[in-house]
């Protein structure tokens, strides 16, 4: 119940009362604001047009002016007739030159017609005006036109409000206007844009000054080189220049946006013959230098740091001399220590150390001054802005240095990296991540490239870059002390990066801090055990294990082991990061330890001592494991793999714990080879090991024994055939079809053989394919399914074989063979080997002619009734063949809609047979015309539609089932209008389906009554069907209400979180993002103020910090400009909002996407898509129902649902509790280990 109020006193006699019984009407009576709205401006009136020829002229004297007119009857005499108040010249308005206008100059005036600003009427009414004289002059609206007469509008008018407006249009042609006149009419143009320009300057309003400025620089950005040499342009240039430091924001955009225009943007700058420079860059720098220096100290920084935004952008684009004479006065400017001047400075370096190389103005020498000249301005470790822009500006260059030359560069790294380690003691994890950051870039990008040429460097180096080198890395050496220990997770990413970087060639003064890091490691419940294990895995990709070893021994012999193994962990470490080494190394130092390993395993578990012995197995089988990186693009394949290649097959024969190992080696050598003599090197050994690998493939492992590693060595196989010679396959091949026939041979082994003969079925020639193929001919029709199907697999990989040509020619000339054998087996052909059986049919059917067009025709039963397979993969391959065999008539016929007409016509006759096939027919369908849909013609289709929906009335539940999936498929493939015409035989089928079918098939039809919902609205697909329909489509306009609700809803929030005001603000890398102040001058505790006024008085504040305890500042010292902070050393950094949830230990916890994702996908169209698919044949149906669509069909019942509610035991249990299918199997993080009593441990990684 809604509680009443009461209502004000005497409101109740103004209020109009509903007569009785009509409480519930709510269309208002009276509509005078609808008749008056319907006889406005671009709707026909009913009645006699009031619109008189004096009200046009006193609109037009008017423009749309306050001025308000009476009665339109009072204004004048009606016009006569009202065909003639609507012809086109009594429509025309003032409006009308810019409505009709055809120059796309102005095709952004057009949307300010209905503006209720003045300056837009004003530009409006200009606009109208211009184009009413070109017309009267019987002119075609060009730009030149256009140029010509708003320059003559320009000198004619007067106010300020219309020299903006004519400006602004002016501004907008000049883009379009051709270069020749610009050039022509250069002087009178620019006397009368100057003229304006003086006029303007100290005019009030600022619009017609920006135009006329950005109009200005338009004209000169399009002069030609020998122009700049006339004092006139130089003129006209410094009158633009001039306002660059204006007071008025909008005139200085504009100015500075026209100077950049033309120094970097002059159409002489792209010529062929184009100076380096403009001519004017050198008078620009000169200019901005002046008005630094004349602004001098802190009262003129407004001045100081408006030319500082433009050198920003023109730095790169003056010569050498100017550049130079600009970084002089930056830097002498930086010495004021005002915050904002020395961001301003700093973005200013950023942005010319950003230039790229080509065209940097730029040397290396001037590039080495500058960088030098940073370090004296170098902020506080506790002013954080100032100190990130530092590091930045750094960062880029000696990049950019590393670019014009590299050993200049490598020289001044070792100073930048003491510096930047010192950094590394800050309080400030951005500052220690920032250092952090750029010495790994410069690492990467400065020093990776050189080291290749710089050769061994020594520690007793004393000179050159291999010193500087030195230097570089001691100093990220001394990270290792204690005094860095809050920050070594970020000095172990340092030295992992310095360690691929250089350690190829360093790795001689860096065995020291891989041993300070193996201290670390075995020091109890280190915290950074990851990290380390990262920095030294980078070690060994660099220097390969041999020299890391060498460093730092793994103190593992296998004879009076201390049983806690304290290097240990460097086995996985090597297992993760070892490639690009040498296969020798393994050979002569690991398999050696890993024999002496399993003896001491043997002998301890002899003598009664299984612990240790299982220590010592565990680590010789983690040894094992390194292998396949050893074998990942080794450098001495040639040399090196015959050392290990005896060790390896006897290793396949008699260990088979170490099978899975061995072979992921060999795969993953084969596959890593590139060059000739490497692969001619593996096919020398491959008369050795394919025998073992066939050998151990072909054994029948105990019965207690799963063998795991028999798919692992048949894909070994498969990898090594492909660099053995095609006669050595040949012979395996025979080799193998002669077992086969063994009559000794037993079922295990035959099967076993089998796979075999298909891994070598495509890498042999055609004459042996040929002899193959009649040997396991007589298979394809044996009774048993498992033989049958390995037979069929064979003649698969020698159809579709990747050998090409051979494959090929095999098919070509055993064609009649390959057809008869096929259609005699048909009968006999197993469910299992069906999959291969319509793969061999693909790749046959790709190969034929027209002369093979009754062979087809034959297959096509079989085809129809495989769509309906139990196997996945069967029903694919049918689907993918009918494709084919559609491609396959349109070659045949040349015409492509012919030919799906005769294919379909084939098709078809399935219709007629038994319910099985009519269903398979059906599915057929389906998928055709998915696939075709573009080509089939629209009466071919239609008659296809009209047959289909004949089935609907069947009570046989397989042809309904597919009939509507056939349906969901129309109406995805048919537009709009070509399906609104087979609606209503669709719409009676539909309600001719019988009750009982109805209620079965409910989601069918709520699926597609939905999708008719969508694209014909709800009361015509309402019309069309029974009233039995209706509630169900009730149901679905109350769904699809729902989710739009919900959709508008979730949208509405997502921006709502995403509005300034809620989400934090973003921290770019960008130098403007890294000097924005982000510290505020609020204390936790304290609330932010309504209204901040001058806040940039209080951002350009500095801050002194004083000297320790009672020791005075000593304004002499060198170091004093470091006390100078732009940031309140008293405020504390507020906690950043990050808004992910974290658990007790400090790590985030992140929603995976895809589940955000799946609510979202709910969407019509994607929805429709997926069903589609389905249905056609392309995408696996979902064997579970979504709960939403549970309950969608719930509401399609027409019995109400019982209100029982379970609870109590037994039966009566509550069924809510259930756990979440598939809950078991969730990935959970683990690590496995093997635990060892008695002071034993060894962790299995």
């Amino acid at each position: 119940m809604v509680k009443t109020g009461k209502l004000r006193s005497g409101t109740a006699q103004k209020l109009k009362r509903w007569k009785k019984g009509h409480s519930s009407d709510s269309n208002p009576e009276s509509s005078r604001y609808r008749q008056a709205a319907r006889s406005r401006f671009f709707s026909r009136p009913s009645e006699k047009s009031g619109l008189t020829e004096d009200a046009v002229r006193l609109h037009n004297d008017l423009q749309g002016g306050a001025g308000e007119l009476g009665d339109a009857g009072e204004v004048g005499v009606a016009m006569e007739g009202a065909e003639q108040a609507l012809s086109v010249r009594s429509a025309a308005t003032f409006l009308s030159g810019v409505s009709d206008c055809s120059n796309v100059s102005f095709r952004k005036v057009q949307r300010y017609w209905d503006s209720n600003s003045a300056a837009h009427k004003e530009i409006c009414a200009v606009l109208a005006a211009v184009t009413e004289v070109i017309r009267a002059q019987g002119g075609k609206e060009s730009e030149t036109e256009y140029f010509a007469a708003l320059m003559t509008t320009l000198e004619a008018v007067d106010s300020s409000e219309s020299l903006a407006a004519v400006a602004y249009l002016l501004n907008l042609v000049l883009k379009r206007v051709p270069v020749p006149v610009l050039r022509n009419r250069f002087s009178d143009t620019a006397k009368a844009l100057l003229d304006v320009m003086s006029s303007q300057a100290n005019s009030d309003s600022s619009s017609a000054l920006r135009w006329v400025l950005l109009c200005l620089a338009q004209l000169l950005k399009k002069q030609d080189v020998s122009v700049w040499s006339f004092p006139s342009t130089l003129q006209a240039y410094h009158g633009i220049l001039s306002f660059t430091v204006h007071a008025k924001p909008k005139v200085r955009k504009a100015a500075q946006q026209g100077v950049c225009s033309i120094l970097r943007g002059s159409d002489f700058l792209f010529a062929d013959n184009s100076p380096a420079h403009h001519p004017a860059a050198m008078t620009t720098a000169k200019f901005c230098c002046k008005e630094i220096e004349q602004a001098g100290g802190s009262k003129e920084d407004t001045t100081t740091l408006h030319v500082l935004g433009l050198l920003k952008e023109l730095l790169g684009s003056f010569p050498l001399s100017a550049v130079k004479s600009c970084c002089e006065t930056l830097l002498r400017v930086m010495t004021l220590s005002h915050a904002l001047v020395t961001a301003g400075a700093m973005q200013a370096f950023h942005q010319l150390f950003s230039t790229q190389p080509s065209k940097t103005p730029l040397t290396a020498e001037l590039n080495a001054q500058i960088i030098t000249a940073l370090y004296d301005y170098l902020p506080s470790e506790n002013d954080l802005q100032p100190l990130l822009a530092w590091l930045t500006v750094m960062e880029k260059a000696h990049t950019h240095l590393a670019s014009l030359q590299s050993s200049l560069c490598v020289a001044h790294l070792p100073r930048f990296f003491s510096t930047a380690m010192s950094c590394l003691l800050s309080t400030h994890t951005r500052v220690v991540a920032t250092a952090t950051q750029a010495m790994k870039t410069l690492l990467e990008v400065c020093v990776s490239p050189l080291m290749s040429e710089m050769g061994p460097v020594l520690p007793t180096a004393t000179s050159g870059n291999p010193a500087h080198i030195c230097k570089m890395f001691r100093c990220v050496e001394e990270g290792l002390s204690y005094r860095f220990h809050a920050s070594w997770p970020f000095v172990l990413q340092l030295l992992g990066c310095f360690y691929r970087a250089a350690g190829k060639q360093a790795h001689a003064i860096m065995a020291k801090s891989l041993q300070s890091l193996c201290e670390l490691r075995s020091t109890p419940r280190f915290p950074y055990g990851g990290e380390l294990d990262l920095a030294v895995g980078g070690a060994v990709e660099s220097m390969g294990p041999e020299l890391v070893l060498k460093a730092v021994p793994l103190l593992i012999t296998g004879h009076q082991d201390d049983l806690e193994f304290p290097r240990s962990w460097l086995v996985p470490v090597i297992r993760d990061h070892v490639k690009h080494t040498q296969l020798a190394f393994f050979a002569s130092y690991f398999l050696p330890l890993a024999n002496t390993l399993k003896q001491r395993a043997d002998e301890l578990e002899q003598s009664g001592q299984k612990l240790e012995s299982k220590v010592y197995h565990t680590l010789q089988q983690q040894i094992w494991t390194m292998l396949p990186g050893f074998c990942q693009s080794p450098t001495d394949v040639v040399g090196g793999f015959s050392a290990l290649a005896r060790t390896l097959g006897s290793s396949l024969n008699e260990r088979p714990h170490l099978r899975l190992p061995i072979c992921q080696s060999l795969r993953t050598l084969i596959r890593s080879t590139h060059t000739a003599e490497e692969k001619a090197e593996l096919s020398r050994f491959s008369k050795n090991f394919l025998p073992i690998l066939f050998n151990v493939f072909t054994q029948k492992p105990p019965e207690q024994d799963t063998a795991p590693y028999r798919p692992a060595v048949l894909d070994t196989i498969r990898v090594y055939l492909t660099v053995t010679e095609p006669a050595m396959v040949c012979s395996f091949l025979q080799k193998a079809t002669e077992k086969l026939n063994a009559a000794d041979s037993s079922e295990f082994t035959r099967l076993a053989v089998m796979d075999l003969v298909v891994a070598m079925a495509p890498c042999v020639d055609e004459d042996t394919m040929t002899h193959t193929y009649n040997l396991i001919k007589p298979y394809l029709e044996s009774k048993d399914a498992g033989v049958q199907k390995k037979a069929y697999r064979v003649l698969e990989e020698m159809c579709g074989g990747e050998g090409g040509g051979a494959s090929q020619r095999f098919v070509i000339s055993n064609l009649q063979s390959l057809q008869g054998a096929l259609l005699s087996s048909l009968k006999t052909a197993a469910s299992p080997a069906k999959r291969p059986r319509l793969k061999c049919l693909i790749h046959i059917v790709k190969q034929l002619n027209e002369e093979h067009k009754d062979f087809i025709i034959s297959l096509l039963p079989e085809v129809i009734i495989c769509t309906k397979e139990v196997s996945l993969g069967a029903r694919k391959n049918a689907f993918t063949l009918l494709v084919e065999m559609g491609n396959a008539f349109t070659r045949f016929y040349g015409n492509q809609k012919e030919a799906l007409e005769q294919f379909l016509s084939v098709v078809y006759v399935g219709l007629t047979g038994t319910v099985t096939m009519m269903t398979c027919t059906v599915l057929a369908l389906s998928r055709l015309v998915f696939h075709y849909r573009e080509s089939i013609e629209a009466s071919t289709l239609e008659q296809l539609l009209h047959n289909v929906c004949l089935l609907l009335t069947c009570r046989t539940r397989q042809i309904l089932k597919v009939a509507l999936g056939f349906l969901k498929v129309i109406l995805f493939v048919l537009d709009v209008k070509t399906l609104a015409g087979h609606l209503p035989v669709m719409m009676e089928a539909i309600g001719n389906i019988k009750d009982d079918m109805r209620r079965h098939f409910r989601a069918s039809l709520k699926s597609i009554f939905t999708k008719l919902i969508r694209k014909f609205g709800y009361e015509l697909v309402k019309d069309m069907l029974p009233a039995e329909h209706h509630k169900v489509l009730a149901n679905i306009r109350k769904v699809e209400a729902r989710s739009k609700r919900k959709r508008l809803a979730q949208d509405a929030e997502e921006e709502g979180s995403d509005s300034e005001a809620d989400a934090p603000k973003p921290k770019g890398d960008s130098i403007e993002d890294i000097l924005a102040e982000s510290d505020s001058d609020l204390s936790e505790g304290e609330e932010p103020k309504k209204a901040q006024k001058k806040v940039g008085k209080k951002r350009g504040g500095a801050w002194l910090k004083e000297g320790l305890s009672d020791e005075p500042l000593n304004f002499l010292d060198p170091q004093a400009s470091q006390r100078v902070l732009a940031t309140n050393p008293e405020v504390k950094a507020r906690k950043a909002e990050h808004g992910f949830k974290v658990t007790s230990d400090g790590r985030l916890v992140i929603e995976d996407e895809e589940d955000k994702q799946k609510k979202k996908t709910k969407a019509a169209a994607d929805g429709d898509m997926e069903d589609v698919l389905e249905e056609a044949g392309i995408k696996k149906k979902s064997q579970k129902r979504s709960a939403d669509e549970d309950l969608d069909d719930d509401d399609m019942e027409v019995e109400s649902q019982p209100k029982y509610k379970a609870g109590g035991a037994g039966i009566h249990r509550p069924l809510g509790g259930r756990r979440e299918s598939g809950a078991d199997y969730k990935a959970k993080a683990s690590c496995v280990c093997v635990c060892v009593c008695v002071c034993v441990c060894v962790c299995v990684r």
